[in-house]
């Protein structure tokens, strides 16, 4: 397949892509298939569905809320770019921030982003515990269990609210929550992924949003 039929994919969801963003999703297949040759920041057995379980799976966050310009979100482990990449093309009015402790990954994040003009992105070889900025939002995916994550972000959210959503966590995550989360309610929600996306990946994947 070549990186632009993959891209129908994201076009199945979100018809009203602009050419540009069609023009960055599309140089991400060929890019993190060159990088991932040298460096492995996808699992292998997951780099020729990178359109399923990477960039649509973070554009799900997309499907929950809508960051407004000039927000600050902060993608803690990002790893290969994920969540944060695919969010920064979508949004591209909004200001990312993306940490993760392994110095080769953040390498080629930043490789990927001068490649395909992505401005709006900020990746630091750091973990969050470490960050001095604060943030209107953090996001992530299946880092570390919710206790110990909201440890390490909680003091770098801001308070206030966008909309009618209040700063806080949006997380992607899979599987059962039920006793990782319980200390969070009422206040946690959790959203399937199925309910925005019909394949079958998505199955058991799911949004958790926290206020902070």
């Amino acid at each position: 397949m070549t990186g632009t039929f993959k891209v129908e994919l994201l076009l199945k969801y979100f018809p009203d892509l602009s050419s540009d963003q069609i023009q960055k999703f599309s140089a991400l297949g060929p890019l993190y298939h060159y990088w991932n040759e040298k460096i492995n920041v996808i699992s292998r057995k997951d780099i020729d569905q990178l359109y399923l379980r990477h960039i649509l799976h973070s554009l799900a966050i997309v499907r929950f809320f809508h960051f407004p310009a000039n927000c600050q979100v902060l993608d803690v482990g990002t790893g290969g770019g994920f969540p944060g990449l695919p969010l920064a093309i979508f949004f591209p009015k909004v200001h990312f921030t993306l940490v993760d402790s392994i110095g080769k990954k953040i390498m080629v994040v930043n490789e990927i982003c001068k490649e395909i003009n992505c401005a709006n992105i900020n990746a630091i070889h750091t973990r969050a515990e470490k960050l001095e900025s604060t943030f209107d939002f953090v996001v992530s995916r299946a880092v570390t269990n919710m206790p110990r994550f909201i440890s390490w972000v909680k003091p770098i959210v801001n308070s206030g609210k966008h909309g009618k959503l209040a700063h806080g966590i949006i997380a992607l995550k899979g599987g059962e929550l039920e006793v990782e989360l319980r200390e969070f309610k009422p206040d946690v929600k959790i959203i399937p992924i199925s309910a925005y996306f019909d394949e079958d990946f998505f199955t058991s994947k799911k949004i958790v949003y926290l206020p902070v």
